[in-house]
């Protein structure tokens, strides 16, 4: 097995610790405090990283699991996710870019409300690309845990912004 190299394989992963810290918390300087703090920790574990299964999941635990204690410590608040942090697609009129501008924002806030197990499923799936199995090594359940949680926040979030654009609610 290859050895380990913090600036090779720890330090790329800095961006996904970020995005998972940063969904979780909804705060910038606590997403990059837990990144922080997860590097820390993972270099005071440098020792055990061989006998680690994947190195990155690892990491992702980490984050997580900071994420999840200092969200709750500092009782839940939300921060709406930033404009820079969406992608407008290019439409021809102010009205459509209007209308994508707040089906976005809507979207943003779908997610944000949804139960802390289901946004971090559908987090690593669909905007880290994780494969099932390294979300349930991650989040510590099965996969067809996963499966299942993940079906469940698509369609929340599916019906709610079917509610939402049909009846304006």
């Amino acid at each position: 097995m290859q050895t380990l190299d913090f600036r090779r394989d720890i330090l790329p992963l800095k961006d996904k610790l970020f995005r998972l810290a940063l969904r979780i918390t909804y705060d910038r300087a606590e997403a990059e405090d837990i990144v922080q703090e997860t590097m820390i920790r993972v270099w005071s574990r440098r020792d055990e990283w061989s006998s680690f299964s994947s190195v990155e999941a690892y990491c992702l635990t980490v984050a997580r699991n900071l994420a999840i204690d200092r969200s709750e410590r500092m009782d839940a608040r939300t921060v709406e996710l930033t404009a820079e942090a969406e992608q407008t697609p290019d439409t021809s009129s102010p009205h459509e870019l209007l209308v994508s501008k707040e089906r976005m924002l809507l979207l943003h806030r779908l997610i944000a409300g949804l139960p802390e197990k289901q946004r971090t499923v559908l987090q690593l799936r669909d905007v880290e690309g994780k494969s099932y199995r390294e979300i349930a090594e991650i989040l510590g359940i099965t996969e067809e845990q996963v499966k299942v949680t993940l079906f469940r926040a698509r369609q929340k979030v599916k019906q709610q912004f079917i509610d939402r654009e049909n009846y304006g609610l």
